[in-house]
């Protein structure tokens, strides 16, 4: 079954080193565009990130938003001493005092700047990588699900509309039969307003030209084919969002000339009907994927 561009999923589990939440947001769009947003801690997942999407997903605009509430001690950058070092430093500055039989008093700011002896400790990020990639899958899963049932719906729609398009496809082929007897008395009205008299071979060949340039039965023929076609990628399983949008074209094109070629006001009638069936259908195939 189709898939829309258009759904959302979200997901969440609890570690011990806190929660993690996986939001994903899409909308339709031409290409496939991922946005994530991770937080800090968690920043160099983003490749990891967009490949599992791209392995997923094909078309549309999607926002990944990963959320970890933890304690802030856990996520907080702590500084630390290097003991050994330090204890190094002040034996030296004691063996130079011994040295030099002098005392001087140990300036503990500047010593701090003495090069590693304060070491920057950072949170351990493989306690989060792990398990918020495990959950990325999880929500593409739920994600695929919810596109999938939308896309359902999105199908049914447009096989509603196909059925009236055919409704109205067969007012025209029932009415296109009436064209020549209409023709024929158009021109007799005509010519008894004018007073003139025609011969009837005449008469025939402007009938048979007239009718030449309303025929419509190969316009007819391209909806049916278009339409069938339509009906028949709706029920397959993989994106086609493209070639819908194509059809949605051709239909449009074949609509627009059945629309110039009206005779009668029933044709037209049906002919307006279709212009709107097709366009509430390509409202739909505008977010199928």
């Amino acid at each position: 079954m189709i898939s829309s561009m258009t759904a959302f999923a979200q997901v969440s589990t609890d570690t011990e080193h806190g929660t993690l939440i996986w939001t994903l947001r899409s909308v339709n769009h031409r290409y496939l565009e991922i946005q994530p947003r991770l937080p800090d801690e968690l920043r160099d997942l983003e490749p990891a990130v967009r490949e599992r999407i791209k392995a997923a997903i094909q078309r549309g605009k999607v926002e990944a938003q990963l959320q970890l509430r933890t304690d802030a001690a856990q996520r907080s950058t702590q500084l630390e001493v290097n003991a050994p070092l330090a204890d190094q430093l002040i034996q030296l500055l004691e063996a130079f005092d011994a040295r030099v039989h002098s005392s001087h008093h140990i300036d503990l700011v500047r010593l701090l700047h003495w090069p590693g002896l304060v070491e920057v400790r950072r949170p351990d990020q493989s306690q989060w990588t792990t398990a918020a990639l495990a959950l990325l899958d999880e929500a593409l899963v739920a994600f695929g699900e919810a596109r999938r049932q939308e896309g359902a719906a999105m199908a049914e729609v447009i096989t509603t509309r196909l059925d009236g398009v055919a409704q109205q496809l067969a007012v025209m082929d029932q009415h296109r039969h009436d064209i020549r007897g209409l023709l024929e008395q158009r021109f007799k009205d005509r010519l008894a307003a004018l007073d003139l008299s025609v011969e009837p071979g005449r008469m025939e060949q402007e009938i048979a030209l007239q009718l030449q340039k309303l025929d419509v039965d190969e316009e007819l023929d391209r909806l049916r084919m278009h339409a069938d076609e339509v009906r028949r990628i709706v029920q397959r399983d993989e994106p086609c969002g493209r070639r819908l949008d194509f059809l949605m074209q051709e239909l449009t094109r074949e609509a627009n000339t059945l629309g110039s070629k009206a005779s009668t006001m029933a044709v037209s009638q049906a002919a307006v009907e279709l212009k709107v069936l097709i366009e509430q259908m390509r409202e739909q195939v505008q977010n199928i994927e």
